[in-house]
């Protein structure tokens, strides 16, 4: 992992002080706002994603270190854990947007939503959850969206269909792990103004 230079000097707010925030997609879009927002109120942030050149971006950044990672790939999620002695924060952001109705959606175009925007979610939770049971602390974040089981939106049919199960998903592992220190919500926002 690359540690930055600290040629941004954030103006520090100091509510996630100390802590570990891990994030994916953060190389642009909400991700990299928020790895930013993280960074600026004193987190360590850990971004990833799978293009490493705009993930360059955020290397000047103070507190922010980058990974290249594919969050469809289990193994290099597994190495990263490895690698990471302690997590607070997990935040899922990795996602595409597939535009169509179910005329429009090739399996080809459903397998490959369907990994990316809950399968990866899946992978994630399941190899860091452990660490936080461990420390009986942690939080976990999944994007979802208002395009899910919340409200039916023209042409998002596969996309729709994928975060109504992040949704379902988080309120799964919201009950089963609360108890235990373990904090599970979703974000389901409207349209934003992102490269998707």
């Amino acid at each position: 992992m690359r540690m930055t230079s600290g040629v941004h000097a954030l103006y520090r707010m100091g509510r996630l002080d100390g802590k570990v925030i891990l994030l994916s997609a953060a190389a642009q879009g909400i991700g990299h706002a928020a790895a930013i927002a993280f960074a600026k109120e004193g987190a360590k942030v850990i971004a990833t994603d799978i293009n490493e050149e705009k993930l360059k971006s955020l290397e000047s950044y103070e507190g922010i270190q980058t990974r290249v990672l594919d969050v469809t790939k289990k193994e290099q999620i597994e190495k990263l854990c490895q690698e990471i002695d302690r997590i607070d924060v997990l935040f899922n952001v990795a996602g595409f947007v597939h535009h169509g109705t179910i005329l429009d959606c090739e399996e080809a175009d459903w397998d490959f939503t369907m990994n990316l925007n809950v399968r990866s979610m899946y992978l994630m939770i399941k190899t860091f959850l452990p660490k936080m049971l461990a420390q009986k602390s942690g939080n976990i974040i999944n994007m979802s969206s208002v395009a899910s089981s919340i409200k039916g939106v023209v042409n998002r049919c596969v996309y729709s269909t994928s975060k109504a199960a992040v949704i379902g998903l988080t309120k799964s592992v919201a009950a089963d792990f609360i108890e235990q220190g373990i904090r599970c919500n979703c974000i389901c926002p409207g349209t934003v103004d992102t490269p998707s």
